[in-house]
Parts: C-alpha cells; sequence; structure tokens
C-alpha cells in the first residue's frame, strides 16, 4: 500500500487532516503547538484511492540532543518512506520563514509533494492561500481541515501520483493480527520495548517522561505471525492528571486497552508493584483482558533468581484477580527476554480464547460440590444442577439453580479459583453468571378436585 505522509511546522492543521482523511478522530487535536511527537499511521479510502497516511510531528529548528531534534529526526524519516508528501502551511497567517526552510527539506528529499493551503475557509483563507505560490511547490490545494472542505480537490491532485488500490484485508492470512497494547506508569521503558522488538527506532524515547502521547499502532511479524503492537502514553494517578493533554492521552490509553487482546504491563524492576501499576492491572481485568506482567530494566537488577521469586510470589498475592499472570524479567534497552515476552503473550491470547466442553465443566462440579457444599439460606440449602460456558474472549461460565441470587460472594470466588485451576487459565479474568430457574408453578392458583 502506498504512503503519504503529512508535514509541516507546527499548528498547522496536520493532526486535524490526519483525522479527516482516516475518518476518525485518532490523532489528538488541540490550539497548543508541538502536541503531535510520534508518527502515527491509519488507512484511508479517497474516492477510488486507497493508501496509508501517516501524521508527523512539527518540523522545528532544535539543538542537537533535544526531545524536539528527535521529533523532527521522527519527521524526516517519515518522509524517507513516504510515497507521497502532503506539505500543509497556515492559509490565515501565510507564508512564514519556517515554512521556507522546511519546503527545502521536503524538495530536497525528491519525493513528489503537493502544497496545501489549510485553514482556507473565507476571505482571509484564499488570500492566504494565493500566498503559497512562493513555496515553489506549483499551485496550492486550498482546504479546511476541519470543516472538511477541499477534499475533492485535494483527490484531484492525488489521483495521478498514486495508482487506486483496494484496501489491504487481514494483516495475517490466516486470520487477524494479535493487537497487543504496552502499558504501563511514565517512563517504564514501554517506547524503548517497543523500538527493540520492531529492531528499529520507529518511536520517540528518552529520558524525559511522558514522551509518549499520542496512542502508535505498528505492524509487526514475530515468528511468522502477525502481530498489531499498541504503544500507549504512561498512565499516572488520576489525581495528578491535570493537563488537558494528558487527559486526552489516558483516554487514549484506556481506548487500545479495550481494543487490545493481550495487554503488557510494563513494571520498573527496581520498583515493581506501585499503587498505580495494582490499578492499571484491576482496569485490565475489568476490560476482560489477558494480561503478562513484563518486569523491564532487568539488566539493574542484582539479586536475579531471589527477586524473580519474590516477585512472583506478590503477584500471586496482589493480583488474586488475575492469578496465575505470567510475569517475565526483560530488558528493553538491552533487548533480554523479548523472546520469552512474546511466548507468554501468544500463549495468554489462546487461555484468553480457551473453551472447554460442558461434560468436563460439569464433571469438575460434580467434584467441587462434593468438596465443599453451598451454604444453606433460612434453612434450606441452595440448589446448584449445572454449568456451561457461554463465551470466551475471556471466558465465561453460567451457574444454574434455584436461590443463586443468595450465593455468597466467598463461594463464588471458590468456583472461579476451582474452574481457573482444573481448566490451566491462568493470568485472565474469568467471569461467572448466575442463573436461577424459575417455578413453573410460581403464580398459580391452586385448583382442588
Amino acid at each position: 500500500m502506498r504512503t503519504v505522509a503529512i508535514v509541516g511546522r507546527p499548528n498547522v492543521g496536520k493532526s486535524t487532516l490526519f483525522n479527516r482523511l482516516v475518518g476518525q478522530k485518532l490523532a489528538l487535536v488541540d490550539d497548543r503547538p508541538g502536541v503531535t511527537r510520534d508518527r502515527r499511521e491509519g488507512e484511508v479510502r479517497l474516492g477510488p484511492l486507497a493508501f496509508r497516511v501517516v501524521d508527523t510531528a512539527g518540523l522545528e529548528e532544535a539543538e542537537a540532543g533535544s526531545l524536539s531534534e528527535r521529533m523532527r529526526g521522527q519527521t524526516e524519516q517519515a518522509i524517507a518512506e513516504a510515497d507521497l508528501v502532503l506539505f500543509l502551511i497556515d492559509a490565515r497567517a501565510g507564508v512564514l520563514p519556517a515554512d521556507r526552510t522546511f519546503a527545502e527539506i521536503v524538495r530536497r528529499s525528491g519525493k513528489p509533494a503537493i502544497l496545501l493551503a489549510n485553514k482556507a475557509e473565507g476571505r482571509d483563507g484564499m488570500a492566504g492561500a494565493y500566498d503559497a505560490f512562493s513555496v515553489g511547490f506549483g499551485d496550492p490545494v486550498p482546504v479546511s481541515a476541519e470543516h472538511g472542505e477541499g477534499m475533492g480537490d485535494l483527490l484531484e491532485a492525488i489521483e495521478p501520483i498514486l495508482d487506486a488500490a483496494a484496501l489491504d484485508g487481514d494483516d495475517d492470512p490466516a486470520g487477524r493480527p494479535l493487537k497487543v497494547a504496552i502499558v504501563g506508569r511514565p517512563n517504564a521503558g514501554k517506547s524503548t520495548l517497543v523500538n527493540r522488538m520492531i529492531g528499529r527506532d520507529r518511536l520517540l524515547t528518552g529520558p524525559e517522561a511522558g514522551i509518549t502521547r499520542d496512542t502508535i499502532s505498528i505492524d509487526w511479524r514475530w515468528r511468522d505471525r502477525a502481530i498489531r503492537l499498541y504503544d500507549t502514553a504512561g498512565l499516572r494517578k488520576r489525581a495528578r492528571v491535570e493537563d488537558k493533554l494528558e487527559k486526552l492521552s489516558v483516554a487514549d490509553a484506556l481506548r487500545a486497552i479495550r481494543f487490545a487482546e493481550v495487554v503488557v504491563v510494563l513494571l520498573d524492576a527496581t520498583i515493581p508493584f506501585e499503587k498505580q501499576d495494582l490499578t492499571i492491572v484491576d482496569l485490565i481485568e475489568q476490560e476482560g483482558r489477558a494480561l503478562v506482567l513484563g518486569l523491564n530494566k532487568w539488566d539493574l537488577v542484582a539479586d536475579r533468581t531471589g527477586l524473580l521469586k519474590e516477585l512472583r510470589e506478590d503477584a500471586e498475592r496482589l493480583l488474586p484477580q488475575v492469578r496465575g499472570a505470567p510475569v517475565v524479567p526483560l530488558s528493553g534497552l538491552a533487548g533480554q527476554g523479548l523472546d520469552r515476552l512474546m511466548a507468554a503473550v501468544t500463549e495468554a491470547a489462546d487461555v484468553w480464547r480457551r473453551r472447554v466442553p460442558t461434560a468436563r465443566i460439569n464433571d469438575w462440579l460434580a467434584s467441587a460440590l462434593s468438596a465443599h457444599q453451598p451454604p444453606a439460606v433460612s434453612g434450606r440449602r441452595i440448589k446448584i444442577r449445572y454449568m456451561t460456558q457461554v463465551k470466551a474472549r475471556p471466558p465465561q461460565f453460567a451457574l444454574f439453580g434455584n436461590q443463586l441470587d443468595a450465593l455468597p460472594r466467598s463461594y463464588t470466588r471458590y468456583l472461579v479459583n476451582g474452574i481457573r485451576e482444573a481448566f490451566d487459565l491462568p493470568g485472565v479474568p474469568i467471569r461467572l453468571s448466575l442463573r436461577s430457574g424459575k417455578n413453573p408453578f410460581e403464580g398459580r392458583k391452586k385448583v382442588w378436585d
């Protein structure tokens, strides 16, 4: 599939145009310049065309080694990998010196480029669009990404350059790619880990906490299996999140958890199981996703054997709702433990999809009831008849009987823990719904002969 990169100086509307093209609000948008940092990709259908579009950070002059310089490097890499560049200017602001500087960068790349004069709605916008001739990319295409104006003219400009193509289907011929979200506290090393997994510096990294803002999806293959990785913003305690941009980033990360199948919670091995880590795991359990715990920065640990045993015991004690979740030591920076992590991820996905035959469930249920009968309510014992699995992803079981609404929580925990152990379902949420049968004679009048 052909790739189109959207570039320009900060705050000219690149992310707004990206959202308009993909038809969803995927990229974070705010009036402040410099919101976008990492490259974000999406698939587009525009008339007969189908292509991949890349949203980039604003091009800025930057000091060597700074975050801005690394952001600029990501944008220049996107230009190098693109088949076509959409160069945006702000029609209302006119052509600024920064626009001319970065137009030269695009020109030197040798890639086909189309000049878009964004925010061209109204009289003021059209005046600035005419000024864009001086940039040297030919006739500018006036558009308004916010209001959806000029999309037909954009299609006419793109069509001669890109071949019309259908959107790709599933990435894996045997099925859809496995969706894996990487989440955790800020500065846990999520982006560094993803870069190491895919073997290139796709995401911005650095010592600064909170570099990642958008959730970035990356298609990758591990041992011939299609994987879609989601790198997310760091999740801090809600009380500490005050900035509007951080709130948007957190909402984006939570959305990634909902769409994922397996979630890797990345813990800092030097300070694991902070309260926020437990909160994140609890959220994943509520969303019903498979869980893998990654102990990052393992290369900084001295007593590795002793600490690993201790942390696995802590996981069992602190996270009973996902008992048996795999705990994998790794180092994203050093590239250690990545195969172990992905093996745990694929196994967790298989467990998450597992179905258990009804006959096996009821054989187990009979022995569980024999070992520990449910309590009596008002002198009348609760009667459990049978159990079946009603769905997978995550495994959900239905228990049928009488007076089940009076079944104590401790007994349902006993059943859930027994299911987890008997049918080998470690690290995934298990749902148990209670279904009491109706008395067929309830409400009928007695009829005597």
